[in-house]
């Protein structure tokens, strides 16, 4: 696992005044102790306790009459680092598996929302919590440790290898590696009802074997319940929605549909599409692309914004924005995910069915090494191929939308008819799955 992001602790106060975890600790923590390898009995220790040969002793399981069982990881290497605390490597010493451990600093008060929201995930496109405890220094500082499962790659440091090698990415990795994130967004979206608020490269773990995809670092990620505010200054730049640049905290999942369509449009070029210093860089930056926005694409991002002040600049062509051998439905992708008013976003489950992706439902599918496709499967078996059959047929139409509409002239009335036709169609598909 080379990065678990440095998104900000979970215990950052939100806009409201209250506290991001809200619900105290249990007063009961596991049994820990740090050791020295070559001191085995000494006590805790002062510091992170995560220098190479380090080990870690916690205890797991008795509750609920389960025995308790001890386990010892011994610390390797620190793979990410940041505000937020520290991840190392680690190894566990009774079975010989790798490990990650995120350790974070722990309010005392307060519960940890990353770990509240870990617990209830189980997707083979998200990160695996394997277990956690806690640890104390002799500074009485209390740290909450998360034992994770260690993928060694990151999408960022796939792109950064293909840009190396002076290539592009293979089109079946974008598709790929896209597709895997909107099942991981699909999931923690419609069934666990969270937003992750920090979706960029660094944050998509990859199998360099298998190139299974699975979303990490939920440091920032919360139900967002309507009505109530947040925090706007979220999400890493280069990936922050307009909304949250224009300063809005009553924001939806729609953030993380936007952060998604960069990171696509990134496999796809081999670099960021909107890079940014700043807010007010990041801004002309998206407006070079989607062209000025209007007031009711500014109320629609944020009601309360009143400054209009924008240069009228006019939208570039999405086809110009890619290399010319670019497929057409790919670029219709990036174009339905990167739409100024967040409501006209696609959903994860509406990028799923996309045309885009219908290489991927072919049940001979082949990687460019021969193997076939990782298991993403629903239920118990399959791969990609084997699960979207239905959304495949679905998606027929929209397909041969796709293909009307590079035929079309851009600027006629045809084409104000072909978008909306595409996206009624998209609004009413997800209902019949």
């Amino acid at each position: 696992m080379a990065s678990v992001g440095v998104a900000p602790t979970s215990c950052l106060r939100e806009s409201s005044g209250h506290t991001a975890g809200v619900d105290r600790l249990p007063e009961e923590m596991n049994d820990m102790k740090i050791r020295d390898d070559k001191e085995m009995e000494a006590t805790v220790v002062d510091g992170n306790g995560t220098e190479t040969g380090h080990i870690i002793v916690t205890t797991i399981g008795g509750r609920n009459g389960q025995p308790k069982q001890t386990i010892s990881y011994m610390a390797e290497r620190i793979v990410g680092q940041g505000s937020f605390g520290v991840v190392f490597q680690a190894k566990c010493l009774e079975t010989g598996e790798t490990v990650a451990i995120k350790k974070v600093l722990q309010d005392k008060r307060y519960k940890n929302r990353e770990l509240q929201t870990m617990r209830l995930l189980d997707h083979p496109n998200v990160v695996a919590l394997k277990h956690c405890f806690f640890s104390t220094t002799e500074k009485d500082e209390l740290y909450l440790n998360l034992v994770l499962e260690y993928v060694p790659e990151t999408v960022h440091r796939v792109i950064k290898h293909f840009n190396k090698l002076n290539q592009r990415m293979p089109m079946i990795y974008v598709k790929l590696y896209a597709y895997q994130i909107f099942r991981s967004l699909s999931y923690i979206h419609r069934t666990i009802g969270v937003c992750h608020r920090d979706i960029k490269p660094q944050n998509l773990l990859v199998n360099p074997h298998t190139h299974q995809v699975k979303l990490c670092d939920f440091g920032s990620a919360k139900v967002l319940v309507k009505g109530e505010p947040n925090i706007s200054y979220i999400c890493s730049r280069y990936y922050r929605a307009p909304e949250l640049i224009f300063g809005a905290t009553e924001y939806t999942s729609a953030i993380d549909i936007w952060s998604a369509g960069c990171v696509v449009a990134e496999l796809m070029l081999g670099k960021p599409l909107f890079p940014g210093d700043s807010g007010v860089d990041q801004l002309v930056e998206i407006i070079k692309v989607l062209g000025t926005p209007t007031r009711e694409e500014i109320k629609c991002m944020n009601p309360n914004y009143t400054e209009f002040k924008f240069p009228q600049i006019k939208a570039h062509p999405w086809h110009k924005i890619f290399p010319k051998r670019m497929p057409p439905e790919a670029v219709d992708l990036v174009s339905r995910l990167l739409q100024y008013s967040p409501n006209l976003r696609c959903t994860a489950l509406d990028a799923l069915i996309h045309p885009f992706f219908n290489e991927l439902r072919d049940p001979n599918a082949r990687l460019p090494n021969g193997r076939f496709l990782p298991p993403t499967e629903r239920g118990a078996g399959g791969n990609i191929g084997e699960i979207d059959t239905r959304a495949c047929q679905k998606a027929m139409f929209l397909s041969w939308l796709i293909r009307f509409d590079v035929k079309c002239n851009k600027t006629s009335h045809v084409r104000k008819m072909f978008m909306f036709v595409s996206s009624i169609y998209m609004l009413f598909v997800p209902l019949l799955l």
